[in-house]
This record gives C-alpha cells, sequence and structure tokens, in this order.
C-alpha cells in the first residue's frame, strides 16, 4: 500500500467560484486549420481567474495530438492550489480530451486551468466541445481489502493527524483513511491562529496573560456551556502542544495577536501560511517513518463492533472497493463537523433564522459530518448539536475566508453600507455575526490602514497581499478616507465619523459606545483600504461527547471501548460560542490525547 496517496499538501479551498478567460495569445502553424488535422500545431497560452489572480498555462499541440500542458504561472496559495495544478494538465493530456473532474473541494483552481486550456485549444480551432464529452475510461474496481493495525483513524485533517503522529510515536502502527483526495481538513483552511499561554513567559507577563484568564474566557466565552473539566484540559495542554510542534520541526512567528473572536492577545501564528505548516510538520514525519501510513479517497462507512467493543472500521475505496480495517487497539474519529452539510444545519439549528444553502460556510467539501452519523450508529451520545458558529467574515462570493484583509482585531473597525460602525468589532463571534445580520443587505465592509500594510505587498492570514485582492477587484484602495468611501459606495461624512471616533478611543483607551476596548493604532495613516464581508457559517461546536481522555460517551454515560473522538466531531468543550484560535489548539490538544489514549489501550 502507498505510504501515503499524494504527498504533497493536496489541499484546495472547499468553495465554488465564476471563473473568467483574462488573456490569450498564440502561435499556430497557419490560419486555419490544418488538413486531417484536429488542431493547428503550435504553443498556444491563455490565462484564467483563480483563487488568487490568474492561473496561467501553456498547451502544445500537434496537428493531432495534446502534447503537453504545463501551468506556467499563479498566485495560487501553495499547500491549497498543489493538487489541481498537478493533476488536471496531466490527466488532460492523459485522455486527451476536456472531460475531466474538478478536484473534490477543489473547484476554484481546477475550473481556471480547465477554462484556460479549453481557451488554447480553441484558439487552435478545435471543436471544445466534442473534446468535453472525451472523459477517458472508467477506473476499474479494485480487489477488496484487509488491513491490520494498532489503531485506526478517520479522518486526515489536522485532529487526525496529530492523533495518528502521537499514537505512533507511542509505539502504534497507524492507518489513517480520508475521503477525500487530500489531507488538510478545515485545519489546512485555517488563518493559523492557535491560542496557547506559555505560563510565566515574557509575551504572557506583556499580555497579562495566564491559563486560568484563557480558561475563564473559554468557558464564559460559551456562556458557560462547555464541560468545565474539558476546558480545563484544552487549555492546560495547549502551551505543551505548541512545543511538540516545535520539536517536530513547525515554526511559529514571535509573539501573539488577537484573532477575531479570539478575546485576547494569545494566539500564536505558523511560519508557513494558512494551516500548511501543521501538515508539513505532519507528512514529513509520516514520510520518515515506518508504520504509519494515510490513504486517501476511503470513506467510512461503518463501525466495526465485536463484543461490545468497536473494533475496526469498513470503508469504500476509491473505485468502490471494499476496504476492511482491523484496529487492535482503538478507532479514532476524527472527522469534523458538519458546517458543509445544509440540511443537518437546519435539523439542529435553534439559534439563526435560517443556515438553508443561502448562508455560505468557510468549511472545505468534506465537512458533512459524516463520523457523528456513524458514531450514532453506536449509539454515541450527542451534545450541544444546536451550537452552530457563524463568523462575519465571509467572502461575499464564496463563504470563505480568503480575502480577509485584517492583521488582527485591534486596528481595524467595520462599517455598513452607510459608511456607519454598528458593532464592537472585539466581540465574540456570534455577537458581531447577529449585528452584521440587521444592517442592509447583511453586509459589511472591514476597514484599516497603511499600519497593517506599509507597502500593500504584506500577506495576510491566508497568504493574499492587499494589492493582489485589489488587482482581483476584492479589495479597495484610497489615498484618503472620502476617495475609499466613493469606491466603495458609502458616505463619505459617515465614514470619516467613524473613523474619527474610533480614533479618539484609541488615544483614551476608553470603552466606546458599542463597549469597544480592544486598540492599538489609530486608523490615520494612508492609503486606506476596505474589503466587503458577510456572514458565514464556520464551526460546529456541537457533537459526540468525550470524556477527558477523548473516550466516545454513550447515551447512558458509559464510555464505548474501543472509540475515541477528537475535533470538530466533538461537543461539550466550546459551549454556545467557540473563542477565535481555540480550534486549533482544540484539535491540537485532543488529537494528542485521543491517539495516546488509542495507543494505551488494549
Amino acid at each position: 500500500m502507498k505510504k501515503l496517496l499524494n504527498r504533497a499538501l493536496c489541499v484546495l479551498l472547499s468553495v465554488a467560484m465564476v471563473f473568467t478567460v483574462t488573456a490569450c495569445t498564440g502561435k499556430g502553424a497557419s490560419s486555419s486549420q490544418a488538413e486531417a488535422g484536429k488542431f493547428k500545431a503550435g504553443t498556444y497560452t491563455a490565462a484564467a481567474k483563480g483563487m488568487g489572480g490568474d492561473v496561467a498555462v501553456e498547451v502544445v499541440l500537434t496537428a493531432d495530438k495534446i502534447e503537453s500542458i504545463k501551468v506556467t504561472s499563479h498566485k495560487e496559495t501553495p499547500g491549497i492550489g498543489d493538487l489541481p495544478i498537478e493533476q488536471i494538465p496531466n490527466k488532460i493530456v492523459e485522455i486527451q480530451g476536456l472531460g475531466v473532474d474538478t478536484v473534490a473541494g477543489a473547484t476554484i483552481t481546477s475550473s481556471a486551468i480547465i477554462a484556460a486550456v479549453t481557451d488554447c485549444l480553441k484558439q487552435a480551432g478545435a471543436d471544445t466541445e466534442a473534446l468535453k464529452a472525451i472523459k477517458g475510461d472508467a477506473a476499474q474496481k479494485a480487489e477488496d481489502v484487509t488491513l491490520d493495525a494498532d489503531v485506526v483513524v478517520i479522518g486526515a485533517g489536522g485532529a487526525g493527524l496529530a492523533a495518528a503522529v502521537t499514537a505512533h510515536q507511542a509505539g502504534s502502527s497507524v492507518i489513517v483513511i480520508e475521503k477525500m483526495p487530500k489531507v488538510g481538513g478545515n485545519t489546512i483552511l485555517a488563518g493559523g491562529a492557535l491560542n496557547a499561554v506559555d505560563e510565566g513567559s515574557e509575551t504572557a507577563i506583556a499580555n497579562d496573560d495566564s491559563v486560568e484568564k484563557h480558561y475563564t474566557q473559554t468557558f464564559e466565552g460559551g456562556d458557560k456551556q462547555g464541560d468545565p473539566e474539558l476546558v480545563r484540559t484544552l487549555v492546560t495542554n495547549a502551551w505543551a502542544g505548541v512545543e511538540w510542534l516545535k520539536g517536530m520541526g513547525m515554526e511559529f512567528k514571535p509573539g501573539t495577536f488577537t484573532v477575531l473572536g479570539g478575546m485576547w492577545p494569545r494566539a500564536h501564528k505558523p511560519v508557513d501560511p494558512v494551516g500548511t505548516g501543521f501538515f508539513n510538520t505532519y507528512t514529513k514525519y509520516i514520510d520518515a517513518n515506518d508504520n504509519i501510513e494515510v490513504m486517501l479517497n476511503t470513506k467510512a462507512t461503518e463501525l466495526i463492533v465485536k463484543d461490545g467493543r468497536v473494533s475496526g472500521v469498513i470503508a469504500e475505496g476509491e473505485t468502490g472497493n471494499k476496504v476492511t480495517l482491523n484496529a487492535k487497539n482503538g478507532v479514532v474519529m476524527a472527522t469534523g463537523g458538519f458546517a458543509g452539510n445544509v440540511e443537518m444545519r437546519q435539523k439542529y439549528n435553534t439559534k439563526w433564522a435560517t443556515l438553508d444553502d443561502s448562508v455560505k460556510s468557510t468549511n472545505h467539501a468534506g465537512a458533512t459530518g459524516d463520523g457523528i452519523i456513524l458514531a450514532e450508529a453506536v449509539d454515541a451520545q450527542l451534545v450541544q448539536m444546536e451550537n452552530i458558529q457563524l463568523l462575519p467574515m465571509g467572502d461575499p462570493e464564496t463563504g470563505s475566508l480568503s480575502g480577509n484583509i485584517e492583521m488582527g482585531v485591534e486596528n481595524r473597525i467595520f462599517v455598513n453600507d452607510e459608511g456607519k460602525r454598528f458593532v464592537d468589532e472585539g466581540a465574540r463571534r456570534d455577537v458581531m455575526t447577529a449585528a452584521l445580520f440587521e444592517q442592509t443587505n447583511n453586509h459589511m465592509w472591514i476597514v484599516l490602514d497603511s499600519h497593517d500594510y506599509p507597502t500593500g505587498d504584506e500577506k495576510n492570514n491566508f497568504n493574499e497581499s492587499v494589492n493582489e485582492l485589489i488587482a482581483a477587484g476584492r479589495a479597495f484602495k484610497g489615498e484618503t478616507l472620502e476617495e475609499l468611501a466613493g469606491k466603495i459606495g458609502v458616505d463619505p461624512a459617515n465614514l470619516t465619523a467613524a473613523v474619527e471616533d474610533f480614533n479618539k478611543h484609541v488615544d483614551s483607551k476608553e470603552k466606546d459606545s458599542f463597549g469597544r476596548t480592544l486598540y492599538k493604532d489609530k486608523i490615520d495613516k494612508g492609503p486606506f483600504y476596505a474589503a466587503p464581508r458577510i456572514p458565514t457559517v464556520h464551526h460546529t461546536m456541537g457533537g459526540v461527547k468525550i470524556n477527558k481522555d477523548a473516550q466516545v460517551i454513550d447515551k447512558n454515560e458509559k464510555v464505548i471501548p474501543g472509540l475515541y473522538a477528537a475535533g470538530e466531531v466533538t461537543g461539550g468543550i466550546h459551549g454556545t460560542n467557540r473563542l477565535g484560535g481555540n480550534a486549533l489548539t482544540d484539535i491540537l490538544v485532543f488529537g494528542r490525547i485521543a491517539g495516546a489514549s488509542a495507543a494505551q489501550a488494549k
């Protein structure tokens, strides 16, 4: 079995975007189609809009063959656009047609590549509609297979791979299965903020922070609905998790910052963009060690229960074959939440007016609650399923977090379509989102200045510069506030007044009329920037009930032997509202605990 299929960080944002062809040039053999040929032989180039900007391709054609295709330039985020850039051109050449599927959860970059190649073929006089009908031969169904390991992990996101590596370090053989064609889950899409307090450190002292404060803000931030023992486990093991990652080579930037809804400057930011640092670290470990494997495109369909104990997993392989995985010690469920499952959102929602498909999501395409359904089938208890978090930070087109220009909470404000502030921008996420739903068009603008972008080329938490976002029409710039107001269509007097009031409170450090207390720099250094945002479903706090050892609890409050869970598939930690920066803490802390507990089980 392959040790890790598609070892590169095969990940892509789980959102769909309308793409447009933006450029095309070609050098053909003649002005008309060559005799008896499909194409005008030559080298052709074109570009189409991806997530980060234009994706450019070069296509080399003979009279009757697509000879080669390569992506010549792009601005897709490393670890996010890699898979379609690697696979789509090769697949088109292999089948000699355009009937290729987009990479699951990867429609932005996939569609851009296909669009650019299609344009090149049109330049060569090809019948592109006929080429779209060519889909290649269907893969033959592989043989059914049975595999054995000490620990089986379902899900190759942040929690799953933390569990897998920890279990392996404890001496267990490990198999990880992942239904998507990539590792990463939601973690790869995250801005990278990881809350952890290094108790007594210079940073903690300077920020007046402590593990106890982290506990209090997490517990009270969830309206005291989180299990106190789980919250305590989360915050007391957070820094040890950071040190564990550092010990495996993961690098973090110095200092801490306040992430949206994080309530305090205790978030640590990885050096590598978005969530790629976690998976660079985990896959490096997996590649360097035996008896730890990852199977992609393998979907768990059933938990095996023998003599009252979960002893394995039945899964479906990429070609529809049956994969039976026997777990000597235990199974770790790390399948994520259900933010991408509209039916489940609507079923459990009690707080928001609607969570139908008109409300987009930040999540990757695989966040559909599969693990919750599997666990419930073996009598696992579900808790706080109604606790569904929305953010006010969705991209208007996709719902994703991409395009969020903020660098930290302290330096920016939100204004509505009238140019007025409407909420404490340092408040809880549910408070900010509820306030946004009351604004015209449920729409707002993030406004900040050059304190955050001295040159415009600095990267945000999603590896995008504001200059790139402006070029893509996703952010706007004005040398003055009045110019910026004109570009985003808000009342310049209102915007100026909002900024002046904010600046007054930066000087005084006093609570403003919205209750805001988090400040750093004034918004007074041009040029000024703005980007649009809408509400979006971000995190599902409810899920499978666990104890402090990550053991799954049944409906009679008893441990289900052999079954462990970690990450967003679980419930009962965050209560009604998850603090920003606590999700990565959750997957790290409880992923490690689940892996250790499963490895120790006999």
